[in-house]
This record gives structure tokens, sequence and C-alpha cells, in this order.
């Protein structure tokens, strides 16, 4: 340990590019100590360890090398935060999982483990989530306006949003992945939109490359042949999903549309689209689009009064949840002629929380479960 310290003082040091001097006068000691620290030809006072840590946004473990012990404890608080998370399946509400212990456990770890991107992000991610699931975003209906709008006075109160934007704020700051600023950014939106920070939201919008200058796109512009079959077809499927998500968005943020026959036309007609792109019924990670498309229109079905409609809706979503939970657990290849090229390793499919019934079902009427429990085939639907 007392042989690595200096040359990892060394290196962060240059890592950083400060000097001996910088490093002396943060820590009120010579220019001649830091240098005989580097040279091994002396280590720093005890006392002097956690402000050099500090210094370099470092832990004490990594300060002395224990790189691997840390890389550990890191992943193990990332896999446990990620569990956390995964039960609450991407629904939110009293019931679906307390945050409140995993929020903490992760303040102590980027506390302990300073500038550590995957400790940040989730983080920031249990911060908005736990917002969510004391304060909610409270929409409100104006009279004669089919728009719904967030209570936005009540919002920007909420401290958990306001520790997570920081956070992310810090992220950002930092050299990390794409994944991680893409994740930053999208989250920081929503959560300026939810506290009336609108102008905030729409710059950091603004700043965004568009769609046209995508990933995806110019995966699909700069190869040829079979390649390019793959790329174009991974595009299809990932604008798919962005369709269904802004579609049924707007359908159910606008009360005229939701209680339409023109809204549940409009879902209708992008499950046919769907349909039609994957005419054998291999879906792949589109089962999960249209598993809640379907679910959408069964609720919407159910509220108008067609029960007989509600109940085809539903069981067609339930069976595209059976079929995405079959083949999520191993490789997967698509087969229909626009996606053919494209396969999927199991780590690609989004996990179905265990508690996945609990949460979806109160989105329905209590007299719609009567007719459902009369179904043995939805019976885990109750369990």
């Amino acid at each position: 340990m007392q042989i690595t310290i200096g040359k990892n003082i060394k290196d962060l040091r240059k890592r950083d590019n400060r000097t001996q001097e910088d490093l002396a006068t943060a820590l009120g000691v010579t220019c001649q100590a830091i240098s005989r620290w580097e040279s091994n030809g002396g280590y720093p006072d005890m006392e002097l360890v956690p402000a050099i840590a500090n210094y370099f946004h470092v832990s004490i473990d990594e300060l002395f090398g224990y790189h691997g012990d840390r890389e550990a404890q890191i992943q193990a608080i990332v896999d446990k935060a990620g569990a956390a998370l995964r039960a609450l399946g991407g629904f939110l509400g009293e019931g679906n999982g307390d945050l409140t212990d995993t929020v903490e456990m992760l303040r102590g770890a980027v506390e302990e483990f300073p500038n550590e991107p995957e400790l940040m992000i989730k983080l920031a991610e249990c911060l908005f989530y736990l917002g969510w699931q004391i304060k909610g975003v409270n929409p409100k209906i104006k009279e004669g306006d089919p728009y719904r709008y967030d209570d936005t006075e009540r919002n920007k109160n909420n401290i958990y949003w306001q520790e997570s934007l920081q956070m992310y704020d810090k992220l950002l700051h930092l050299d990390v992945p794409t994944k991680y600023r893409e994740a930053s950014l999208h989250s920081m939106i929503h959560m300026y939109k939810y506290m009336g920070e609108y102008e905030k939201a729409k710059a950091i919008a603004n700043e965004q490359p568009s769609v046209h200058s995508c990933k995806e796109v110019f995966l699909s512009l700069a190869t040829v042949g079979e390649e390019q079959a793959k790329y174009e077809g991974e595009l299809i499927i990932t604008l798919l999903s962005h369709l269904y998500g802004t579609v049924s968005r707007s359908i159910l943020m606008n009360s005229d549309l939701s209680s339409s026959n023109y809204g549940r036309e409009v879902l209708l007609t992008l499950i046919r689209l769907f349909e039609s792109i994957f005419p054998d019924g291999r879906c792949g990670r589109v089962h999960w689009d249209l598993r809640y498309l379907y679910f959408i229109l069964a609720r919407l079905e159910s509220q108008h009064g067609d029960s007989s409609k509600a109940l085809t809706y539903f069981e067609k979503g339930f069976d595209h949840h059976t079929e995405y939970r079959r083949i999520s657990t191993d490789t997967y290849n698509y087969t229909s002629p626009l996606v053919e090229k494209v396969s999927l390793e199991k780590n690609q499919f989004q996990e179905i929380p265990e508690n996945f019934w609990a949460i979806t079902m109160p989105q329905f009427s209590d007299e719609f479960k009567t007719e459902l429990k009369k179904n043995e085939k939805f019976r885990e639907c109750f369990e």
C-alpha cells in the first residue's frame, strides 16, 4: 500500500493537469514534500490522506490502489439499486416499492466514491422516482380545456427532484459515456417540465441533434448490403417504439381524444401498422409495445361501456405479454422481411417486474376486473 501511494498521487495529479505546487498549496505542505511522496522518498501523514483523496475526487481506497475492491463495491451497490428500480417496472405510486432506503444507500456511496457516473445516475434516477412516489405530478384539468396539466407550483418544491437535477447537472460536467448524458438529459427535461421550468426544458431539447442525426439513422446510411438491412431493421423497430409512445401519450393527455372514437381508432390503426410489419407474429421487443397499446384500448373501451371490445383487447394484450415473457429468456431472431437481419441478445429485453400485474390491474375498473376473473386464462393477473 505505502509503496504505491506516491505513484498514485502522481498519476492523479497528471490526470487532472495539476502541478506539485497546486497540490502543495491545497494541502498546506511544501513542494518538496509532494516530490518526496511521488518518488517514494516518504509518505503523507495519515491526517492528510482524506484531504488528498478529496482533492482528486476519489475514495481513500482508490488513492491507496484498491481498484478491484472498489469496483466490486460499486457494482454491488449499482446492482442493488437496479433491482429496486426494476421492482417498480416503470410504474409509480403506493405499493410499488419504497426507494427511501435505496436513496440513502446511494447518497452514502456517492460520498464515498465521488464522481462515479454509475452511482450518480442511479442516485439521480432513484431521487426522481422517489419524488414522484411521495409528491407525484398531480395533473390537473382546466375547465373547457381538454389537456391535462401538471401542478407546477406544487412540483417545483419537490426536494427530491431538486436534488436529482443537481446530480444530473453534475454528471453533465463530467467526461461520461454518451448513454449517461442521454439518460441525464431525458430525465432533466421531464423534471423541468413537471416543475414549470419550460424554458430550461426547451433549451436542453434545442441543443440536441434532430431525429435525422441520431445513431440509428447514421448507421443505416453508413452501411451496405446485409449490414445495412440489419441497421435499417433496427431503425424501424426503434422508430415504431417511439411512435407508439408519442401517439399513446398524445391521446391519453387529451381527454377529448381519449374519450373519442377517433382516438381509439388511431390506436387501432397504429396496432395494424405494427402487425403489418410483423405479419408472422414474431414481434420481438415490440410485443412489449403491443401489449400496452391493447391494454390502453381495453381501458378506454371499458370506460365507454363496450365490455365486449374491452375484453377482446385485453386478451390480445395478455397474449403479447405472455409471448414477450417467453421469448425474453434467450437470443431472439426476427423473421419478418423488413427486420429479418436483426437479432436480440437476452440482455436487450426489458425485464418484466415480478409485481407487474399488481401495478397494472389497478388501472382497470372493478367491474371490468370482475369480468376478467370469470376467465381462467387470466388467473395470474390476480395472484
